[in-house]
């Protein structure tokens, strides 16, 4: 079982930065792959940035290529986004989840961060 916590979210005029945080508990962090999922009022969830257990494989939406940036550290069980020349489309409530390496379903995730960009 994982618990993930997110934070770093806040309020960001168009061009700024933000770094969010996902702190995972629990055990054997490395056997589980971590996407960064976002969520805006009348907008489905979408998969924003995604990394595998080492590190070495990261996936990005076509929306947030070359802006966002996912990493981990998994001596600190911890999973970074950092977000980069924020536009005010990226608006929207930011969730951590995770999947471990046997299963293709995000079964954990974290209770979310919000983000507003301002224009």
């Amino acid at each position: 079982q994982l618990q993930l916590v997110e934070s770093g979210g806040g309020l960001v005029q168009a061009g700024g930065s933000l770094r969010l945080s996902c702190a995972a508990s629990g055990r054997s962090f490395i056997n589980y792959a971590v996407g960064w999922f976002r969520q805006a009022p009348g907008i489905g969830r979408e998969l924003v940035a995604a990394i595998d257990g080492s590190g070495r494989g990261t996936h990005y939406a076509d929306s947030v290529g070359g802006r966002f940036t996912i990493s981990r550290d998994n001596v600190k069980n911890t999973v970074y986004l950092q977000m980069n020349s924020l536009k005010p489309e990226d608006t929207a409530v930011y969730y951590c989840a995770a999947k471990h390496r046997a299963t293709s379903e995000y079964g954990f995730w974290g209770q979310g961060t919000r983000v507003n960009v301002s224009s």
